[in-house]
C-alpha cells in the first residue's frame, strides 16, 4: 500500500499494489501491521456498505459529533463516485477547506478519512458499492452533517440534478452548524494527524 498526504492534516489517499496475472489482479486492502507502523487506528467495530441503484446519487456530507467522532476507511467495492472530504475541525490549518477525489473499481483505491471530517459521494454509475471501515459504532443522536450545497463550501459536483434523501436535503449549512456549536471544545480534541 501507497499513503500519499493530502492538504487536509490526517486524510490520507491509499493506492493499493495489486499483482496481475491472466485471472485479474489480487491486492492487499488493508494490514494491521502496516496501520501500526503508520499510527493509523486498527480498531474496526463497525463495516457498512452503502449500494447506489442510480447514477447521480448523492449522500452527503455526514459525520458523526465527538466525542463519538469516527475515523473512516472507504473504499469502492463497484462503480465509482466523486468523493468530497471537509475539514471541521477548528484549530485544523485547513478548516472548512475540502479535498475532492474521483474514486473507481478499476484503480484500486481507498481514503483514511480522520474524525472532525464531513465526508460525501455522489455516484458517477449505476450500481455503485462503498465499503467502509468505522472506528466508532454509529450513534444516531451524534449523527450530524452538513448541507450538500452550502453556498460557502461551492462545491462543483459533477451530476446535475442529484438524488438526495430527505435528511440530507434538509441538513444545516455550515454557517448554521458553526452557530449551533455552543463549544468547541470537544472538536479542539480531535487529532489532526
Amino acid at each position: 500500500m501507497h499513503f500519499a498526504e493530502t492538504n487536509i492534516p490526517g486524510l490520507l489517499f491509499v493506492k493499493l499494489e495489486p499483482f496481475h496475472d491472466e485471472r485479474g489482479y489480487f491486492a492487499r486492502s488493508y494490514c494491521e501491521k502496516t496501520f501500526c507502523e503508520k499510527q493509523l487506528n486498527t480498531n474496526w467495530p463497525q463495516c457498512n456498505l452503502s449500494h447506489n441503484r442510480k447514477t447521480g446519487v448523492l449522500r452527503g456530507l455526514h459525520f458523526q459529533y465527538p466525542p463519538a467522532s469516527e475515523i473512516k476507511w472507504v473504499r469502492i467495492a463497484r462503480g465509482s463516485a466523486f468523493v468530497v472530504v471537509v475539514d471541521l475541525r477548528p484549530h485544523s490549518p485547513q478548516f472548512k477547506n475540502q479535498v475532492t477525489f474521483h474514486l473507481e473499481d478499476k484503480e484500486p483505491t481507498s481514503l483514511y478519512i480522520p474524525g472532525g471530517l464531513a465526508y460525501g459521494f455522489q455516484t458517477l454509475e449505476p450500481n455503485t458499492d462503498i465499503y467502509y471501515q468505522m472506528s466508532a459504532d454509529y450513534q444516531p443522536e451524534l449523527a450530524g452533517g452538513i448541507r450538500w450545497n452550502d453556498p460557502d463550501l461551492r462545491i462543483d459536483w459533477p451530476m446535475p440534478g442529484p438524488i438526495l434523501s430527505d435528511r440530507d436535503l434538509n441538513l444545516p449549512s455550515l454557517n448554521q452548524f458553526l452557530k449551533q456549536q455552543t463549544s468547541q471544545e470537544e472538536w479542539k480534541k480531535l487529532p489532526l494527524a
